[in-house]
């Protein structure tokens, strides 16, 4: 027996972009297109407010940005759609990073008016180094933007990849008229509106030429003629080459109008892969080797990416969201988290859609689910249905870049203050340092934005307001040593400079750059880490 014909229905990808490309809108018209959701923009809650269906967190609400990754599945022409959202703020970048290794390929939304931007080129540099394959939607040709064979180029030099359009565009803001499907050979006509449906639009072939010539004048030629040259410039499209993440098919149209959406939809389900093989560790005879992880082997095994606390408020859960690596989970199966070795018991396992959760019958390779929990699980854990001796691997913590000392206002409020940032550190929501000689707890951050939300979670979930303060520290470098004794000595010359992060891993505190150095000639048998996997892989520096 073989999972094979249920996980080559999967398809398991992210929507990365720079802030305000208008990720989080396309997000919603692919559910509507779907038929996941009814109407764009609404929260099938209680509550009936306007916010989008992908942004759950209060603060979100707030601001109007996405800081949390959201878990959206739906179902396609017969395919099962797991899509993850992920935050474009560059404060969040962790966040992101992780969910980045739970999927098998990316959509990438770009801004027509501003091209390719900081927060984009670094996700694109995440997605080539594991070679995760690209779709690229150009977004907002209703509005006054840059020239489609400019984009497209500046695409080529920022991937180092040719684009390969698949769709092109008539026209742009006030005389957009439509984009043209290259592989059906027809124009669809623009119309605004966001309650437009797919079968509302109209289309005309391209063989009726005097037609759209009359409809459209100079544009339409002009659109002929930039179609022309790009793809003569351009290679045919090779699924090869875009599965290897050699070459990115492109789409160009309007998310907020519902319009190039349906093209994006369809090629997620005919070009994006299936679930993929992962890389695992396998410990044979006290020798940890490495194992490739079919998608459609009968283990059941799955690694958690992100863990989330008080996702609603009602529960005052916490949710550890596990893409699913192989086999098949059903209720009652028993699991084992590897870290521990411990049985784990979720008090409910779902699967999302946004903030409606529904239980799962059955799930396989390429899903993502949730394990509702009450701890014991980290970023980063391998769970399996206990058979395999399973470790994957892969999910790292960067090194945090900005430090502030926590100060709580209310003394009497340690015991929620501990127990908020016990979870919020290994939900990894930010990092969290404690000190090996007592004082202040300290939280790392890659970002500044972090910190606001840390502070802005603590009031409102675990009734702990804090004051966050600077401190001297300025980087951070988990350490590990060759032996106990080693280990020892480091530790009792700088007592001071010692904290240890949600995972009980010891770190040493920078304040210059200079430290590492200076440390590092003191003890040359100390290894001084920029980044660390996550508990499973935990550095070996507890002796």
């Amino acid at each position: 027996m073989s999972f094979a014909s249920e996980t080559r229905r999967r398809r398991t990808f992210a929507i990365i972009s720079h802030p305000d490309a208008g990720k989080t809108t396309l997000t919603e018209k692919l559910l509507l297109f779907s038929g996941a959701i009814q109407i764009a923009g609404s929260v099938k809650a209680r509550k009936a407010s306007r916010h989008a269906t992908s942004d759950w967190m209060e603060i979100e609400k707030q601001r109007g940005i996405s800081v949390a990754s959201s878990v959206m599945q739906m179902q396609y022409r017969e395919h099962v759609v797991n899509l993850l959202d992920t935050p474009g703020h560059k404060d969040f970048s962790e966040d992101t990073y992780r969910v980045l290794t739970a999927v098998d390929s990316a959509l990438m939304v770009i801004d027509a008016a501003n091209g390719v931007e900081a927060q984009t080129r670094r996700l694109i540099e995440v997605c080539r180094q594991r070679d995760t394959p690209i779709i690229t939607f150009v977004n907002k040709m209703d509005r006054e933007v840059r020239d489609p064979l400019d984009i497209l180029d500046e695409v080529e030099r920022e991937l180092g990849m040719p684009c390969v359009p698949m769709t092109w565009p008539v026209g742009q803001g006030k005389s957009f008229g439509g984009i043209i499907n290259l592989h059906s050979q027809t124009l669809s006509v623009f119309e605004a509106g966001s309650d437009r449906r797919p079968q509302d639009f109209e289309h005309i072939r391209l063989a009726d030429s005097d037609v759209l010539k009359t409809r459209f004048g100079s544009t339409y030629e002009a659109a002929l003629d930039g179609m022309e040259l790009a793809t003569g410039a351009s290679p045919t499209f090779d699924r090869e080459a875009f599965l290897a993440g050699k070459q990115t098919p492109v789409f160009f149209g309007s998310g907020v109008n519902n319009f190039g959406v349906m093209e994006v939809l369809d090629a997620l389900v005919e070009l994006a892969p299936s679930p993929k093989p992962r890389t695992s560790s396998l410990v044979v005879n006290k020798e940890t080797v490495s194992k490739l992880v079919q998608p459609e082997e009968m283990v059941f095994s799955g690694v958690v990416f992100k863990v989330q606390a008080n996702m609603d408020a009602n529960h005052r859960d916490r949710i550890a969201f596990v893409r699913i690596c192989s086999g098949r989970y059903q209720p009652g199966m028993k699991l084992r988290v590897q870290r521990t070795a411990k049985e784990l018991r979720p008090t409910s396992v779902v699967t999302f859609m946004s903030q409606r959760r529904e239980a799962v019958e059955e799930a396989y390779a390429g899903d993502i689910v949730g394990f509702t929990t009450h701890g014991g699980v980290q970023l980063g854990d391998t769970i399996t249905d206990g058979t395999a001796a399973l470790q994957f691997t892969g999910l790292p913590f960067f090194a945090p870049e900005l430090f502030m000392t926590v100060v709580l206002k209310n003394p009497l409020r340690t015991k929620q203050l501990q127990q908020g940032l016990a979870q919020l550190g290994e939900e990894g929501a930010i990092q969290v340092f404690r000190p090996e000689i007592g004082g202040n707890m300290l939280l790392g951050a890659v970002g500044q934005l972090q910190f606001e939300v840390v502070q802005h979670r603590l009031k409102s979930e675990y009734d702990a307001d804090i004051r966050l303060e600077g401190c001297q520290y300025t980087g951070a470098r988990w350490i590990s040593a060759d032996t106990g004794a080693d280990l020892k000595a480091f530790c009792d010359a700088y007592p001071q400079r010692l904290a240890r992060d949600a995972a009980n891993t010891l770190a040493y505190l920078c304040t210059s750059p200079y430290d590492v150095r200076l440390a590092q000639e003191r003890f040359p048998k100390i290894h001084f880490h920029p980044l660390r996997e996550h508990a499973g892989l935990a550095l070996q520096n507890s002796g």
